[in-house]
């Protein structure tokens, strides 16, 4: 796998060309998608990691010598560690919606107005 860094790297984001309003909305909403995605993948992997290493790890004869407590003790610091990674991808995502935010909160007197929908007021019963 190569490794790039900065611009291009997730297409999702680097496709989005900051033209306006909307590309703001689509930027943070797509970030914010990444972020839960990755938070739950991490939260995921870290449930399966655990029951993995203990599994594996049960009977292996040097950690035998120390304790099968032992074995649970440090995997759950191992995956302490994927479980951080998970809430602070769910954090990401919650600032995402704050950036989304404060753009609009900054910004709404300069916004484009939004056009009006074309809604009847009353229901026509002859259409039906």
């Amino acid at each position: 796998m190569t490794e790039q860094k900065g611009h291009g790297r997730i297409p999702e984001l680097s496709a989005i060309p900051w033209e306006g309003p909307r590309s703001i909305t689509d930027y943070a909403r797509f970030g914010r998608a990444l972020c839960r995605d990755l938070g739950e993948e991490f939260a995921l992997g870290s449930e399966e990691l655990y029951a993995v290493l203990i599994r594996s790890f049960k009977g292996h004869p040097v950690l035998a010598l120390l304790g099968a407590p032992d074995v649970r003790l440090r995997a759950r610091r191992v995956v302490k560690r994927l479980q951080r990674a998970a809430e602070l991808q769910r954090g990401a995502g919650v600032e995402l919606v704050k950036f989304h935010a404060q753009f609009r909160k900054e910004f709404v007197d300069v916004l484009p107005q939004a056009k009006p929908e074309k809604r009847q007021k009353t229901f026509n019963w002859d259409d039906v």
